[in-house]
């Protein structure tokens, strides 16, 4: 097959919404250091309710697993029980800062969580401004990579799909050939267009336009048919939440998918039959794939979700709760000892092994490949975490 014929048969839909230290298993924490004997207290804050409430139900359940297999089963690090308390954002910024707040005005001195990118980012300088750990979720924005010392992450960011969509394109494809991202105008939508830009626009020769869709909209045929006026060689359409039916609705029937090629980012197990016969057509990408691994880490979330059959951002909490045990082992109530803990920390999670970038925080990992018929879908291709990874940048704060 020709370069360019490969490159006609790739496209992006990216979903939502990424040295030094050991490695970690199961092992029961030893003793938390830090000083006092009271509980360690954990906010956890994430989308209960809102667009994104499907993949924070799907974050939460993954951490309250992966915090049973940190802690063999107890809830305690070094003795002292981990208090976990969950906020709902909603989605909505000015709610999560809220409730950021009122948790470290109570003295909570970790947060986790954040489903949505536009509240990662709130959230991230908060935490820096008041010296706690954030450990952010599934939010993508690249934006959060070497944001301040403070802001870790336990899923991946846009880069990272990015990075893996270009593996289906091969060198240098991009040469003379279009390229439309289709995405809301949000802080999620607008870091994969910059993360398309630079990777298969600058670097790989393409020309990138974008449609930036209304993150509230909820009718698309107006911007499907753009997009099919549009006429791109590649359509890469990065979204994610519960109008992405609605959405993947309108491209098909203004024909879009039948007069350009699209891959689609594997998203939620629900959301598979949407694309009915267009689904063999698509490539996909996926950060994680229900079988990649079969490790105890992914053993053990398997055991803890109905069926045995995990889901997409339940890694991203299993990992979350693992960082965070490791960060409370090590550092007890000192935040700074916490963060030295982190930083180069590797572990075996759900999805493989995974590495805290020391510099910049970036959560290097594998990323995958996948195909889809129907409602299933099968792994066509591995990216390896050194592949995938985001060139490192500068701590800024």
């Amino acid at each position: 097959m020709s370069g360019s014929a490969t490159f006609r048969r790739a496209a992006l839909s990216v979903v939502l919404l990424a040295a030094a230290g050991g490695s970690a298993a199961c092992g029961s924490p030893q003793q938390a250091a830090g000083g006092g004997d009271g509980p360690l207290r954990v906010g956890i804050i994430y989308s209960q309710t809102g667009p994104l409430a499907g993949y924070g139900r799907q974050y939460a359940d993954g951490f309250k697993a992966g915090l049973a297999y940190a802690t063999q089963g107890t809830g305690k690090v070094g003795g002292r029980t981990i208090d976990v308390t969950y906020a709902d954002d909603a989605g909505d910024p000015a709610k999560a800062v809220a409730a950021a707040k009122d948790l470290i005005g109570k003295g909570y001195r970790v947060l986790g969580g954040s489903t949505a990118s536009g509240v990662a980012t709130q959230l991230a300088p908060l935490a820096a401004t008041n010296k706690v750990l954030f450990v952010s979720g599934p939010a993508a924005t690249d934006a959060l990579t070497g944001l301040n010392r403070y802001t870790f992450r336990s899923g991946r960011q846009s880069y990272q799909d990015v990075q893996t969509a270009k593996a289906y394109l091969g060198a240098g494809d991009g040469t003379g050939k279009k390229v439309l991202v289709f995405a809301p105008d949000s802080v999620f939508g607008k870091s994969n267009v910059a993360a398309v830009q630079a990777i298969i626009g600058g670097a790989g020769g393409a020309t990138v336009t974008n449609i930036a869709v209304p993150a509230t909209a909820t009718d698309f045929t107006p911007f499907a048919r753009q997009a099919k006026a549009a006429a791109p060689d590649l359509l890469f359409v990065a979204w994610a939440g519960s109008t992405a039916s609605a959405m993947w609705q309108a491209l098909d029937q203004q024909g879009v998918l039948a007069s350009t090629t699209v891959v689609t980012g594997l998203d939620s197990r629900a959301t598979w039959p949407v694309f009915g016969a267009a689904g063999s057509r698509l490539h996909l990408l996926a950060h994680y794939f229900d079988g990649a691994t079969d490790n105890p880490a992914e053993q053990a979330l398997a055991k803890a979700v109905p069926g045995g059959r995990t889901d997409l951002f339940q890694p991203d909490g299993f990992a979350a709760a693992q960082m965070i045990v490791h960060a409370l082992d090590k550092g007890g109530d000192d935040v700074d000892r916490m963060i030295t803990a982190l930083e180069g920390y590797r572990f075996d999670s759900v999805k493989g092994t995974l590495t805290v970038r020391a510099e910049d925080h970036a959560l290097l990992q594998p990323m995958f490949h996948a195909k889809l018929s129907g409602d299933t879908a099968t792994l066509t291709g591995t990216i390896g975490a050194a592949d995938a990874a985001p060139p490192a940048a500068a701590m800024k704060g």
